[in-house]
């Protein structure tokens, strides 16, 4: 299994999204802050972030069934978390209705909506895509020095 760029599967990303009833219709025409997890040629999870000035909007993080409990949704966060440093992110936010427990093994911690950037607000993920009942989680990336 090897980690790349996502930006030549969008098809493939949005077929497996679709798969895991996750939001696609407003899935970025360029997936260049988007992670594939490819293994034999397929793609078999992704990761993606959304930037806002310093904060990032993890989305779109999904790895198909029978590849999950393998660690791969930790790499494709890990590869994340690794861009968003680059790009000078310091604080990652994102949206669930499943997978809370997970993102806080993660180091994500649960947050009220008002507490949520002003510019994430403005996403359509946090404005209209995902319901208000999804609970939201922010993790700050720190660097070492």
């Amino acid at each position: 299994m090897k980690i790349r760029s996502a930006q030549p599967y969008r098809a493939e990303v949005i077929i497996l999204l679709k798969q895991a009833a996750l939001p696609n219709e407003d899935l970025p025409v360029s997936l260049v802050n988007f992670v594939a997890a490819m293994s034999n040629g397929e793609l078999i999870g992704v990761a993606g972030i959304e930037t806002y000035g310093n904060n990032g909007l993890l989305r779109s993080v999904v790895v198909k069934p029978e590849y999950r409990n393998k660690g791969i949704a930790g790499q494709l966060i890990a590869a994340i978390e690794e861009m968003a440093l680059a790009k000078g992110i310091d604080q990652l936010v994102l949206l669930t209705e499943t997978a809370a427990s997970y993102f806080e093994s993660r180091g994500f911690k649960r947050i009220n909506r008002d507490e949520v950037p002003e510019t994430i607000k403005t996403s359509s993920e946090f404005s209209h895509v995902c319901p208000v009942s999804a609970i939201v989680l922010a993790k700050p990336l720190i660097t070492t020095i």
